[in-house]
């Protein structure tokens, strides 16, 4: 039953099967942007929907210097352990 509704939704939205979405995506990327729904069909069927990002979920900006004070290396984090500096010949 939900399956059915979920349906109804869908086909009640403008509808365009692969084919015209193709040859019209730009319009169709327009009209996310302006709020609508649009669905993307194979046959009868609907399989995919184009909808606009909203404000939140673009790319962070990087901001350099953001974890200054929060990370602590040890003082002797570049040195090798005995037995595997060993094995690999860097020390007698």
């Amino acid at each position: 039953m939900a399956n059915l509704a979920k349906f109804a939704i869908l086909a009640s939205m403008a509808s365009y099967s692969i084919g015209e979405a193709k040859t019209q995506l730009s319009r169709l990327v327009n009209e996310a942007e302006a709020g609508e729904e649009v669905v993307v069909r194979r046959g009868q069927r609907p399989v995919a929907r184009i909808v606009a990002i909203t404000g939140g979920e673009g790319p962070v900006r990087r901001v350099p210097g953001r974890m200054r004070g929060r990370i602590q290396m040890r003082e002797d984090f570049d040195e090798w352990p005995s037995d595997i500096a060993q094995a690999l010949g860097i020390s007698d």
